[in-house]
């Protein structure tokens, strides 16, 4: 018995080093093929890691200097787990977007940023049926389920930012949060589920961990992030949690849709309902439908939390255009109704969001693609399986090239566009093109933009038509606070309101 524990120790010696001694031949390989591609930091096979920590505290600023240096070309930057390789011209951002999934993948590049198999679930990443109900069934229903999620928007303001007569201060992007939680799971599971203290908290929190754990395992090399997921998220307390709320409605939807077929008496029109009308075999256990429910408040919570808080930090940055913007809210609200249709004819609302993401945004690179075999763009960049592809999007956005005066914030740059051009589409939020990229392009771009966009509109229009909004000081636009690529308002920092007085 005493040898098993030396056994074990050299067979972990033993397997810890042909690993390492596999990954400086893999990387030995793929330097020859990425000689060509202009590095920013250092190069060689180990002082390459050096690189790599400098990405995780000033990724912006690597990308923003290759894109300055090698603009309509490409260039490279080291993370732990390989490159990634940065294009700007518009040619090769076209190429990206038509390549196949099995020469480069969306799903995979996501999953080594967000480390969803480790932070989610592994059958999140690998069986994403749930996109094609974002992107069809939810994406249809926006309009019919909106009085429900603005109703849920004015009861969840009443509880965390009652209209006061004089200012208060509100600690911003927390409680958007809750708000945003609240909002989206009245589509997801609808009430009472969505108004319940513990469910509420499980799910920012659950937001707040995913993206805590992904920073810290991404962290660690490919070898130890399994290790790593293990030892530092609360995925599998949370998740006991989650089923503990949606055990007794799944298993009794379930038992609806056995006895009474998937259109039962009183079914609920909710993102659940949708799951269940498609799962089939190992979809249908409370597990699995918990993690998607779960995994969708993350994207949900995540990205239209921090979008709003952005947007609410320009309205308090830049107040002059406050008045406009409630004269067309109200002058809609008048002739047409509050609906989803009517807000999508509000052009300066939809300009001022617009531009807040052009400016604010939530990464420096975009379109992330996992090569999953060695590609070569038409320019003879060879990207060897295992690294990443990326496009520069805040680069971008502040490029004056590709946007006149970018670097200072025009609300309504986007409406006088549309205006002038006689669009009413072209350039609306929802729309992208390889200029403007919050929400990547081509067939993998978010397919739960038309929802985010929605909810942001009309937490816009509650803001703006109840409150006023403003800093404690002048103190000008809040800084970002950044981890490697990702971006997000800072949680710290606090927006003033009062009921509306003009």
């Amino acid at each position: 018995m005493e040898r098993v524990p030396l056994l074990f120790t050299a067979f972990s010696a033993t397997f810890i080093g042909f690993y390492l001694a596999s990954s400086l031949s893999k990387a030995w390989s793929d330097r020859k093929k990425l000689n060509k591609i202009p590095t920013i930091g250092p190069s060689g096979v180990l002082s390459s890691y050096m690189g790599a920590w400098r990405m995780f505290t000033d990724a912006r600023g690597m990308i923003q200097e290759g894109y300055e240096k090698y603009r309509g070309t490409t260039f490279k930057f080291p993370g732990i787990s390989g490159w990634t390789v940065v294009i700007s011209d518009d040619k090769l951002v076209e190429e990206l977007r038509k390549a196949t999934d099995d020469q480069v993948s969306a799903a995979e590049a996501i999953n080594d940023q967000f480390q969803v198999i480790h932070t989610i679930s592994p059958e999140f990443h690998h069986d994403p049926y749930h996109n094609a109900i974002v992107r069809s069934t939810l994406t249809r229903n926006i309009g019919e389920c909106f009085p429900e999620v603005q109703d849920e928007l004015v009861s969840a303001f009443s509880d965390y930012i009652p209209a006061t007569e004089t200012w208060t201060n509100v600690v911003a992007l927390p409680t958007i949060m809750k708000i945003v939680c609240r909002m989206s799971n009245r589509l997801f599971v609808g009430l009472p589920l969505c108004r319940d203290p513990d469910y509420r908290t499980l799910n920012v929190d659950y937001t707040v961990d995913v993206m805590k754990g992904a920073h810290i395992i991404n962290v660690f090399p490919n070898l130890l992030k399994p290790l790593a997921g293990y030892l530092f998220t609360n995925v599998p307390s949370s998740q006991e949690r989650a089923m503990a709320h949606l055990a007794p409605i799944i298993e009794e939807r379930i038992r609806q849709q056995e006895q009474y077929g998937k259109d039962w008496p009183g079914k609920p029109n909710d993102y659940l309902s949708w799951l269940l009308d498609v799962a089939e075999g190992p979809q249908r256990t409370v597990r699995d439908l918990t993690m998607r429910i779960l995994g969708i408040n993350f994207v949900s919570i995540h990205t239209t939390s921090m979008a709003f808080t952005q947007v609410l930090f320009d309205v308090a940055t830049f107040p002059s255009y406050v008045p406009a913007l409630r004269e067309e809210i109200e002058q809609i609200i008048r002739e047409e109704g509050l609906t989803k249709a009517s807000l999508g004819n509000m052009w300066k609302l939809d300009s001022f969001i617009k531009e807040s993401q052009r400016l604010g945004g939530n990464s420096a690179a975009t379109m992330s693609r996992k090569v999953l075999k060695d590609f070569t763009f038409s320019d003879g960049t060879l990207v060897p399986a295992g690294h990443t592809v990326a496009v520069p999007n805040c680069a971008m956005h502040h490029d004056e090239d590709n946007y006149g005066d970018p670097n200072n914030f025009d609300g309504f740059r986007f409406a006088n566009l549309r205006e002038s051009e006689d669009s009413s589409s072209k350039y609306q939020m929802v729309t992208l093109n390889s200029n403007y990229m919050v929400f990547g392009y081509g067939r993998h771009a978010c397919p739960g933009r038309f929802f985010a966009v929605n909810e942001i509109k009309a937490l816009m229009v509650h803001v703006l038509l109840n409150y006023d909004v403003s800093f404690e000081t002048n103190r000008g636009r809040p800084e970002d606070t950044w981890f490697g690529t990702l971006s997000a308002p800072d949680p710290s920092i606090s927006v003033m309101f009062r009921k509306r007085r003009t």
